[in-house]
């Protein structure tokens, strides 16, 4: 029996979907699966890819195919002006990385993961990390609902077999973490600090930040962590991967039961459908949004002045994101393992005691 793992959100999603894919084959066959499949989409933050949207097969070169499946491998390299860290992941994370494009719609979507599943998959986990895939579209700290959305509509179009993850309830801060378990019935995961070899190096330099902090509270961090856009608490719970039917998570998530109903031809026109019901608009946001990336600022001469710039942004916060330290000190994303090597940083969060 084989599982295709989806890394529902994009972003850093695929770096937890690799800690979730290597706690559920440890629970299911005692040793970490072997040989993982992980789709995802290559839409990541603006500080990593300026082009607005998630790029497509035709933004990268160097992809391999199996069965007409677009293949991620370390050698693949995104068309400039197009950014991705989806290459540095396929050589750091323990599976084998299949992007989706979502841009010819939803029934083509739907498509693309039928014919995956086709190729020697029997069940199809969906995994998001925080949960805003079980949005209900009017939540006030929703960010991000429409490549979740996409990916439940696909899957139930497609008539897979899928069961829905959820690693880290709360950790992306976009749906409070009690609301997220309210609306998840089904079994609960706990992840062992083991379980993390699975995406250990990809957390030394991702910029993701929920992933992140899924880990650090699987490695036993508790309390608030200052990432760059809010304070997010973690507890017992973060460090769990909770899961629900298919059926009850299209059930709550109003933007893919639209799509669904609309079968949007196109990804603009699936955009369009998911701003009238939640007000966001992903596309337009990121045509319209200055990318608000670090100038490049240099490292400070001290471990000691590092952490001074830092515990003063971090405003009494005792525990901050890497990637927010990195932004405190003027830092792009990609001198993260910098400024580790700096502050002597090894776990995913950085302790300002």
């Amino acid at each position: 029996m084989s599982d295709l793992f989806i890394a529902a959100g994009g972003g850093g999603d695929p770096v937890g979907t690799a800690i979730t894919a290597a706690t559920v084959g440890r629970v299911r066959t005692g040793t970490p699966l072997g040989g993982t499949t992980l789709a995802t989409y290559a839409w990541e933050r603006l500080e990593v890819d300026p082009t607005p949207g998630p790029l497509g097969t035709a933004d990268f070169t160097g992809l391999t195919h199996r069965a007409g499946i677009p293949v991620l491998t370390p050698t693949a390299r995104p068309v400039t002006p197009a950014g991705s860290t989806l290459p540095h992941l396929a050589a750091d994370l323990a599976a084998r990385l299949v992007l989706l494009d979502p841009w010819q719609g939803l029934t083509a979507l739907a498509e693309q993961i039928r014919r995956l599943a086709d190729t020697g998959y029997d069940q199809v986990r969906i995994v998001d990390v925080g949960g805003d895939i079980l949005a209900h579209g009017d939540e006030d700290t929703l960010c991000s609902p429409l490549v979740d959305a996409l990916a439940l509509a696909a899957c139930r179009l497609a008539g897979v077999p899928a069961t829905v993850h959820v690693a880290g309830p709360g950790a992306d801060g976009e749906i409070p973490q009690g609301d997220v378990l309210d609306r998840l019935n089904g079994e609960v995961l706990t992840p062992l600090t083991s379980d993390l070899a699975a995406a250990r190096t990809a957390l030394a330099w991702h910029p993701s930040e929920a992933s992140a902090l899924f880990a650090a509270a699987v490695e036993g961090v508790r309390g608030p962590v200052r990432t760059v856009s809010r304070l997010i608490p973690l507890t017992d719970e973060s460090a769990r991967i909770h899961s629900t039917g298919l059926d009850d998570a299209l059930a709550h998530n109003k933007v893919a039961a639209r799509l669904l109903d609309a079968l949007p031809p196109t990804l603009e026109a699936a955009a369009d459908l998911s701003a009238e019901l939640t007000g966001i608009h992903e596309l337009q946001r990121e045509r319209v949004e200055p990318v608000r990336t670090p100038a490049g600022g240099s490292l400070p001469e001290s471990a000691r002045a590092a952490r001074e710039v830092i515990r003063a942004a971090a405003q009494g916060a005792p525990q901050v994101t890497l990637r927010f330290a990195a932004h405190a000190l003027g830092l792009t994303w990609r001198r993260i393992p910098s400024l580790r090597a700096l502050l002597g940083a090894e776990g995913p969060v950085l302790a300002m005691a």
